[in-house]
Order: C-alpha cells, then sequence, then structure tokens
C-alpha cells in the first residue's frame, strides 16, 4: 500500500468551504459562487465557494445540533485532532459572513454571542451543522502565499432560512454573489481544485444520502495524490493537475 507523505502542519490553516445547492433535483442545479476581489491574497479573481479558516473561537461556539455521525467519521481519518465543531461552526459563520445566509435552527442563545456571532444571533437563530454534509478535503499545494486544509461540505439550499436570494447581510468579501447551473459553471475563472469538486458534486447533484467515502486532495513538496477517505486503508493514486 502507499503510504501518505508526511506534509509540514505548522504554515497550513484548517479551513471550512460551503457548496449550497439549489434544485438538485431539477433539470438544471445550481451552486452558490461568488468572486474574490482583486487584491484577495489567495486566489484572487476567482470565483469560489463561500468558506475561510476555522477561527480559535468557534471551538467554543455552541451548536443546536452537530454533523451528522457518518460526516463527522469521515472527518476524522487522516486527522490528528478532532476538528468536527470547529468546522461545522467555521462553514456556519463563513456562510453567513460571505453571503448573509443562515443554516441554522430558531432559537436564543443562552449567554451573550461572541463578537463574531451577534448578528447572526440577532436573526433569531441558532447555528446548526446537522445539514451539513462533508463531501471533499483539499490542502493547498507548497509555494502559495496562503495554504489550508479545507474540509468541503454540501448542503441543500432547502435547509437555509429565509429568502435565499437575499444577499443584503453579506459582507464585500466576495462579490456578483449568484446562483450558477451546474452546466454553465466552468464558463468561469475558477481554480483548479474547485473544478475538481464540482465534478464530485456533479455526481452526486441527485443524490442526497451522505457520501460512502470522501475524496481527498493531498498535495505535499514531493508529490500530489488523491486519496479515499473510508475504511483503514484508503485508494491512493497519483493526480496530476
Amino acid at each position: 500500500m502507499t503510504q501518505t507523505p508526511a506534509i509540514d502542519k505548522s504554515a497550513i490553516r484548517q479551513a471550512a468551504t460551503v457548496i449550497v445547492l439549489r434544485d438538485r433535483f431539477s433539470a438544471a442545479p445550481r451552486v452558490l459562487m461568488g468572486q474574490r476581489g482583486a487584491q484577495a491574497a489567495f486566489m484572487p479573481n476567482k470565483f469560489v465557494f463561500p468558506g475561510g479558516a476555522v477561527d480559535a473561537a468557534d471551538a467554543d461556539v455552541p451548536l443546536a445540533a452537530p454533523i451528522n455521525a457518518d460526516c463527522a467519521a469521515h472527518l476524522l481519518r487522516k486527522s490528528d485532532e478532532d476538528r468536527i465543531h470547529a468546522l461545522g461552526v467555521a462553514a456556519i459563520r463563513e456562510l453567513w459572513e460571505e453571503t448573509g445566509l443562515i443554516l441554522g435552527r430558531t432559537g436564543a442563545w443562552s449567554g451573550a454571542p461572541p463578537s463574531d456571532w451577534q448578528s447572526f444571533a440577532a436573526t433569531g437563530h441558532l447555528p446548526d451543522a446537522s445539514a451539513l454534509q462533508f463531501v471533499f478535503r483539499a490542502i493547498t499545494p507548497p509555494g502559495r502565499p496562503r495554504r489550508f486544509d479545507a474540509r468541503f461540505f454540501l448542503i441543500d439550499a432547502d435547509a437555509l432560512q429565509g429568502d435565499i436570494d437575499d444577499f443584503s447581510a453579506a459582507s464585500d468579501e466576495l462579490s456578483h454573489l449568484q446562483w450558477i447551473a451546474l452546466s454553465d459553471v466552468r464558463k468561469f475563472d475558477l481554480p483548479f481544485i474547485t473544478e475538481v469538486v464540482l465534478a464530485e458534486i456533479a455526481g452526486r447533484a441527485k443524490d442526497p444520502s451522505p457520501p460512502a467515502s470522501v475524496p481527498m486532495f493531498l498535495n505535499t513538496e514531493e508529490q500530489s495524490l488523491f486519496l479515499r477517505l473510508a475504511g483503514a486503508s484508503p485508494l491512493e493514486t497519483a493526480l496530476k493537475p
């Protein structure tokens, strides 16, 4: 069996990305994407899914419901630390900050919410991670200005609260927020890894069940590997971008 090479984790930040799928059973399913700014240090001008780095405070933010057990089990594979809760919180926080969309459950916070969550709490919701499906993991290649160990989560737009076409509460981190048909999305300026993830999502669009295995794109100084996080012996094959 191929051995997974060691990577220097000191320069890599944990991150969560959210893929929101709309009209999945229609003839033209759509995903939510926005464009990063021209001056962004990471992937400038690219169209991406909402997401970002895990903050230290995310581990302490209460969830109305956690990530489901099947996805949690995959999140623990090839991981030296349990970050399940923090990743779920980060996914919901980044979705809210970058799009103004609410993945939550109606309810009141038991105490004062952290500063990053005050606007979310003001909507009358608690963050709810139960709809998140872990569908992809990717580590940014060496040599980039920033590196992330990103977990990609898929949710159905039906899990969101409120008007899913209302982006008025979004920050200015992503511009041109829009629902893009899967059949048209490759016409946009996409990062390579986003194209890979979209191929996975297109194959899963009609299947709402949690994935039996999760792809992982691992980049090290020596090589790039495409893994499948399933069981104790994942398939490992070389992947050339």
